[in-house]
């Protein structure tokens, strides 16, 4: 019987010798349709990072940005203080459950973002990383990039977060107007308050007003003026509207450099509104009618002024009485 001749598979390169080329068995792509695929893999892409772009620009994308990175000085701040107890309890949350809500920043080139909301998410995550070390994990904050029209509109920005967010009382909502008013982000008082409470009801935006006088005269010299409350903050404006005197002895009796909690201070503020008015807000009396003391020479008085008129009033006159006066002091 016929032995069996077992069937070898050819080599891949048996037919390239007959064709030339053994990539002439597969061929090659078309160049049009590379190019075709290249245009439109170069599309696609330029596509998405337009679309990135807008989104990072739009406030859609959460960004993550160093702390140092952030400048809290952008915007004069509405908040005065935050409460060490909130404060405390932000920080365990955000230990817990990281940052939650992202703070709110403009683009101010060079890798520097203007904070314009969220400054006690970015105080707490200051903390956080200063006390634990330096962990990586507190190095940095959540933020959406705002790019608002103006530096007015920055403003108008962080005021409405912080309406929402926060309970800020009257003197730093008014504050915040006289600030953006002091540095030229407004005209006016009153193009400030209408453009930063637009929102609010009249009368609060009425409340708001009526502290600007408080905030106009004590700014700096109050330490607690957060806790002022509604009533007594009312009552201290109308005090230095109507007394001229009113913020002197209230500056006086503040005594600066002087060891003063919440409650010491408000007490100072309800004594000085017991007191009675100054003097020189009291209505003045008239100076009596002339009468004449020698010849040309009329006199008018008054307690605390002395007039002196006529032809007989002359320098050598008025000499011979100075003289006279620094004889009698």
């Amino acid at each position: 019987m016929a032995k069996r001749k077992r069937l070898i598979p050819p080599r891949g390169d048996v037919f390239s010798a007959e064709l030339g080329t053994a990539s002439a068995a597969v061929p090659a792509r078309a160049p049009i349709a590379q190019v075709a695929g290249d245009a439109a893999v170069t599309a696609a892409f330029d596509e998405l990072q337009s679309e990135w772009q807008a989104a990072q620009r739009d406030g859609r994308m959460v960004l993550e940005l160093a702390l140092d990175a952030i400048r809290e000085d952008y915007l004069i701040r509405d908040r005065l203080s935050c409460n060490a107890e909130d404060l405390t309890a932000l920080k365990e949350s955000i230990r817990a459950r990281g940052q939650q809500s992202p703070i709110e920043v403009t683009d101010l080139g060079g890798g520097r973002y203007g904070l314009i909301s969220g400054w006690r998410r970015l105080r707490a995550l200051r903390d956080l990383h200063e006390d634990s070390g330096g962990r990586r994990c507190y190095a940095t904050v959540q933020a959406l990039l705002r790019l608002p029209d103006d530096r007015p509109a920055a403003y108008v920005a962080m005021v409405e977060e912080n309406e929402i967010r926060a309970d800020l009382s009257f003197y730093e909502r008014a504050r915040i107007v006289v600030q953006a008013v002091r540095t030229g982000v407004f005209d006016s008082d009153k193009q400030a308050l209408q453009s930063l409470f637009s929102t609010a009801s009249f009368s609060k935006r009425s409340k708001v007003k009526s502290f600007m006088p408080l905030v106009t005269a004590l700014d700096g010299v109050l330490r607690y003026p957060g806790q002022i409350p509604e009533r007594l903050g009312l009552s201290l404006s109308k005090a230095l509207t109507e007394d001229p005197g009113f913020a002197a002895r209230l500056t006086g009796a503040l005594r600066p450099g002087h060891e003063m909690n919440p409650e010491d201070e408000r007490a100072v503020l309800e004594q000085a509104l017991s007191r009675p008015k100054s003097p020189v807000s009291a209505a003045k009396p008239s100076l009596s009618k002339p009468a004449a003391v020698a010849p040309g020479i009329r006199l008018r008085s008054r307690a605390g002024r002395v007039e002196l008129e006529g032809d007989g009033v002359t320098e050598a006159l008025i000499a011979r009485l100075t003289d006279w006066l620094k004889t009698q002091y």
